[in-house]
């Protein structure tokens, strides 16, 4: 192994505070008031105006510049297969939201197309999503149940439900709640609230989808069994669910439940097949388009509905469907799902989208984003679409078939199109179960995040906690609460890590101007006489008070103690004055002596310099470090709380003849205590330095000496 090349690094300078370094530096002081940011920010010029529309309607940016040589051929192969692809998803999460299977399509072509113009991820897939359209689903059979649509069916003699009112008014209730998540995206585009998505962690994303998936897996097992369970809501519905498709299973459908089994089985061998082939196909096998075409096929020559009883789509509507106004009055019913919907949905985008630009060397930006799906969502609403996010099965296929810029969706948005105003008629005899079977199979991927749990237990436990309890919160309370008690979850836990950071001692690494935590390195020692002291987190109202108990822990000094001994010494002091002239007065007065103001004053001095021993209780060890350097390295803010933490510790160890000096304040923690009141006629900020190094050369050349040190001599010291 080739020996470790040790290079000279010096830097000679002279020790410099905070005072020093912003004369050094030339700090400026002006900052432009509110009035010039806003007038500058009104200010319109032709840049100005340019820019503005190209980041608002990116198309017409990147389009003028389209390479037809590189990209075309790529985009129009992987525009196809996602359109393909589209077909059978659509159709299958429109059962997801509980409408006909149609307006899946009608899902999968006009936000597509919006998203086309707006948009800024080149590889993502917009359109239908599992888990976006099972929490539509929970949405439209609360306000639209069965039981709101119960008829009498004279041939029967029993009660039936009216389906061709109840999924008109499901429909109505889900183009609703996408158009008001639309309107609460483009409202958080336009005040730059992108950042949002930095509450959803990963782990908290991975488990809410895999919770989610379970909640899309009951929702299937109606479909599979051919049975008819009553749809809960509200917490632990999912439970419920399962226990009445438990009971309901004596009633199962077994034509289809033998269209699901097969389905499943012959979808699970054909990807399996397609993941063999990958390699030696440029073109992925459309699995799910050829298990419907199949399905239809034998569906309309065995007549499976009226021989077996087994439940198809019916009828689909040729054409697209006229704008209509959404039900104003159904907003104050769905606005917290709404909101729900717009965060979920975006999370999901922006975080795969990120994935792909990082890889391909672009930058998605957040808050246009946000803007593109809040478009596409509001106008999908307004065309009777439910709400769409971003698919991995689809994207993956997007970007593996070649797919190179937003093209390759607009192509898939015609391809759909094609299918809807011709072709969609044809697949009228399409069993559900099969749509279903394509969604249970489509979820084995989410299934395959439960492994994260044995990923992080190694990697990060806190993570792992977050990731099942988000799970668990998720099956319990539905997607909607769900995510709302999660990202508290996540918050506390945040909460709950600031307020427990490491505190620790630092030394300095050998004749250099390095300090690191002495219990971490064994070549780490104490500066003599200086008491180096790191929280691990920022300082605020939530561990103020902790702080100041780890430096009194990590220290040894108890500082309350020490301070209750001053006072005690103070009082024992002005008793034992006032004692002295009590005597000296009465001894005077037995005796007639008359003293002038200033003869008392003279005689009073010089009793107090006839001071016997005073024994003092006090602990104070000569060991005791001359100063403390508070290392605000890591601290990134102070709140009112901090600063009076701080301003506490300068003035407790400041009495008892300790130094505290602060090292590495960042500049935004150095306006926090200007503007705190932290500095006065006695602290400036030539008590701050900008490094560890600096505090601890300042502390060694100043030899620190208190008033109390100079008592205790004092009172100790025998006079005459």
């Amino acid at each position: 192994m080739e020996e470790r090349k040790h290079l000279s690094y010096e830097v000679k300078r002279e020790i410099l505070n905070e005072e020093e370094l912003d004369e050094l530096a030339q700090k400026s002081d002006s900052k432009p008031s509110l009035c010039d940011k806003i007038s500058k920010s009104m200010r319109s010029s032709g840049p100005k105006v340019k820019n503005c529309l190209l980041g608002t309607i990116p198309v017409v940016s990147w389009l003028p510049r389209y390479s037809f040589r590189e990209d075309a051929l790529g985009d129009l192969v992987s525009g196809i297969s996602v359109g393909v692809m589209q077909l059978p998803q659509g159709m299958a999460y429109a059962l997801l939201a509980c409408v006909p299977p149609v307006f899946g399509l009608y899902s999968s072509f006009y936000p597509v197309l919006i998203y086309f113009l707006f948009g800024t991820s080149k590889h993502i897939s917009v359109g239908t999503y599992a888990v976006m359209s099972v929490m539509i689903g929970g949405v439209t059979e609360r306000l639209a149940p069965d039981s709101n649509f119960m008829i009498w069916d004279n041939v029967s003699n029993s009660s039936i439900v009216d389906i061709a009112t109840r999924d008109e008014e499901r429909v109505r209730v889900a183009a609703v709640v996408t158009f008001l998540s639309g309107m609460f995206q483009i409202l958080l585009g336009l005040v730059q609230f992108g950042f949002v998505v930095t509450y959803l962690s990963e782990p908290l994303v991975r488990g809410y989808t895999t919770g989610a998936a379970i909640h899309v897996i009951v929702s299937q097992l109606k479909y599979a069994f051919g049975i008819n369970p009553v749809r809960h809501s509200g917490p632990l519905s999912l439970i419920y669910t399962v226990l009445e498709v438990c009971f309901l299973l004596p009633q199962t459908n077994i034509g289809t439940l033998v269209v699901s089994i097969v389905a499943i089985v012959g979808l699970i061998i054909a990807k399996e097949l397609n993941a063999l082939l990958n390699k030696k196909i440029p073109v992925p096998i459309p699995v799910e388009l050829v298990a419907i075409i199949i399905a239809t096929i034998i569906s309309w020559q065995v007549n499976v509905d009226v021989k077996y009883g087994v439940e198809v789509v019916g009828r689909i509507p040729s054409g697209l469907q006229p704008p209509v106004v959404p039900t104003l009055s159904l907003f104050g019913q769905v606005i917290g799902d709404a909101f729900a919907l717009a965060v979920v949905g975006y999370g999901i985008a922006i975080s795969l989208g990120r994935i792909f630009a990082l890889k391909y060397g672009y930058k998605v930006d957040s808050n246009q984003e946000l803007l593109a799906l809040g478009l596409s969502n509001s106008i999908g609403g307004i065309f009777q679409c439910f709400a769409i996010s971003c698919s991995m099965s689809r994207t993956l296929v997007q970007e593996s078939t070649g797919g190179k810029t937003q093209v390759a969706g607009a192509i898939s948005a015609v391809v759909i199109l094609f299918i809807t105003l011709w072709i969609g008629r044809l697949f009228e005899d399409l069993p559900k179960a099969v749509l279903a079977a394509i969604i249970l199979v489509n979820l084995h991927g989410m299934m395959k995040q439960f492994l994260d749990i044995c990923v992080l237990w190694k990697s990060n436990k806190i993570d792992m906690l977050i990731w099942i309890a988000t799970f668990i919160f998720t099956l319990l309370l539905n997607p909607d609460l769900g995510l709302a008690a999660a990202i508290v979850f996540s918050m506390l836990i945040v909460i709950f890590r600031t307020q427990l950071p490491k505190y620790s001692l630092l030394g300095q690494v050998g004749n250099t101007d390095i300090y690191k935590p002495m219990e971490d390195y064994d070549q780490v020692k104490q500066v003599p006489g200086i008491l180096i002291f790191r929280s691990s987190a920022t300082l605020y109202f939530a561990n103020a008070e902790m702080y100041q108990e780890a430096l009194g822990k990590k220290s040894g000094i108890d500082i309350t103690k020490i301070l209750s001994a001053k006072k005690k010494l103070e009082a024992k002091k002005k008793r034992h004055e006032k004692k002295k002239a009590k005597k000296a007065k009465k001894q005077l007065k037995k005796n007639g002596v008359t003293l002038s103001p200033s003869e008392q004053e003279e005689k009073h001095f010089e009793q107090q310099k006839e001071v016997s021993i005073i024994e003092v209780d006090d602990d104070l060890d000569p060991s005791l470090p001359r100063a403390i350097i508070l290392d605000l390295s890591p601290v990134n803010f102070l709140d009112t709380v901090g600063v009076k933490t701080l301003q506490s510790i300068w003035r407790d160890y400041g009495e008892i003849g300790i130094r505290v000096v602060l090292a590495g304040c960042q500049t935004g923690v150095v306006e926090n205590l200007k503007t705190g009141g932290f500095f006065n006629d006695k602290v400036t900020k030539s008590s701050l330095f900008t490094t560890i190094h600096d505090a601890v050369l300042h502390c060694q050349s100043v030899r620190t000496r208190s008033p109390y040190h100079e008592e205790l001599e004092d009172l100790q010291a025998t006079h005459f």
